[in-house]
């Protein structure tokens, strides 16, 4: 009786170890609950492949960030999500409609690597939406009513298990304006916390993994144009990190890519905060570094009511502001931001080189400028310095 009660005890442990979430899940939960703007992809669907011939478009690759987003740490429960339709068109007011984006991501296919029923090596090919629901329009508009989905169960076994992930801003998923960007966007911020930030891949994997079609730029100086150089400057503007690629030839063909991901320091995470903050209109030229003209009232209006904003609304005393002292006791989000971000390193070894860098400017920044900023130099600190 005893042998029975014992075996019955160890079959229940295995069922709760069966069921209980990643660490990107439990990561995803953490941020949920701590609010703002960033939120955690697993890894295991940054890094899932599109079957050939397949790719998300820009809108709907973002509208599954934000169901991602959305859905939290509960991503891989078998139960449906909702969001409202007002939420998926914040910061993007484009003539998408999202009917469209719910019927292309029903219909793309992913695959990864798998096994068959007898063992042998096999390919998994699946769609991440099983099922969605959306509010018809009513009187109050388009985008006033709310809709709701659930994940496939091959897209919820992947979320589970999934130990790796790839923090994301919101805000900085909507402003990417290729969907290649946004792609190579999620594989930096995945790999960018591994010991080897980087990505290697020939032709192939490069173009399953960022969804490149096998019939357009079949030239690699025309890819190179018109894919990674525009990704480029787009993640170096709006991304907490800078990529950088080599091209590896057998004679004159590139054969392979490697991709390095390397964090910015806390001025330049300063400049991507503001810069994601601002209106999209006229990122490109400062992007570019034209001189960004002010040209229509939609924009004077804009700027105005912002500048009264700024006047009238009182100043926020929960926003947080760099201790002179110790980190340990009396910064609790900036101390844990360091534990996870700084390699191992001394956390108040850190702050005070970051204090040394900042010097008089750290005395005004506060809020998320500062978590941003601060956020940016952990890891820069470990990137120069290596780990201890």
């Amino acid at each position: 009786m005893e042998h029975a009660e014992n075996l019955s005890a160890d079959a229940a442990q295995e069922a709760q170890a069966d069921s209980a979430p990643g660490r990107a899940m439990r990561v995803a939960a953490a941020l949920q609950a701590k609010g703002g703007e960033e939120f955690a992809k697993p890894g295991s669907i940054v890094e899932i492949k599109f079957v050939k011939g397949q790719s998300l478009s820009l809108t709907a690759s973002r509208l599954l960030a934000l169901m991602i987003l959305t859905a939290g740490g509960d991503a891989w429960q078998d139960r449906p999500h909702r969001m409202r339709k007002a939420d998926i068109r914040r910061g993007h007011k484009g003539n998408e409609r999202i009917s469209d984006m719910l019927e292309e991501l029903h219909r793309t296919l992913f695959a990864i690597d798998d096994r068959s029923w007898r063992g042998k090596k096999a390919t998994l090919r699946f769609s991440l939406i099983s099922s969605s629901r959306e509010e018809a329009e009513d009187t109050d508009g388009a985008d006033a009513g709310w809709i709701e989905w659930e994940f496939t169960p091959d897209a919820r076994k992947l979320i589970q298990e999934s130990e790796s992930y790839a923090v994301l801003n919101r805000q900085a998923v909507l402003g990417f304006r290729s969907s290649y960007a946004l792609k190579l966007y999620e594989i930096g911020s995945l790999r960018l916390h591994r010991r080897q930030s980087t990505w290697k891949g020939d032709m192939a994997a490069l173009r399953a993994a960022l969804g490149i079609s096998p019939d357009v730029y079949k030239d690699f100086a025309q890819l190179r144009r018109k894919v990674l150089e525009k990704a480029k400057a787009e993640i170096d503007q709006l991304a907490h990190f800078r990529v950088e690629w080599r091209e590896i030839r057998q004679g004159r063909t590139v054969t392979e890519i490697e991709f390095r991901f390397e964090p910015k320091d806390a001025p330049a995470q300063i400049a991507t905060v503001d810069e994601i903050e601002r209106h999209s209109t006229g990122r490109k030229a400062r992007r570019e570094g034209a001189v960004e003209a002010v040209a229509d009232t939609v924009e004077v209006g804009s700027v105005v009511k912002a500048a009264i904003s700024a006047l009238i609304a009182p100043e926020k005393s929960s926003e947080i502001v760099f201790p002179q002292g110790t980190i340990r006791f009396n910064a609790e989000g900036l101390a844990a931001i360091a534990r996870t971000h700084g390699g191992g390193w001394d956390i108040d070894l850190i702050a005070d080189a970051y204090r040394q860098q900042m010097g008089d400017r750290l005395a005004k920044l506060k809020g998320a400028k500062l978590t941003s900023s601060w956020t940016g130099f952990c890891e820069s600190f470990v990137a120069r310095r290596g780990r201890p």
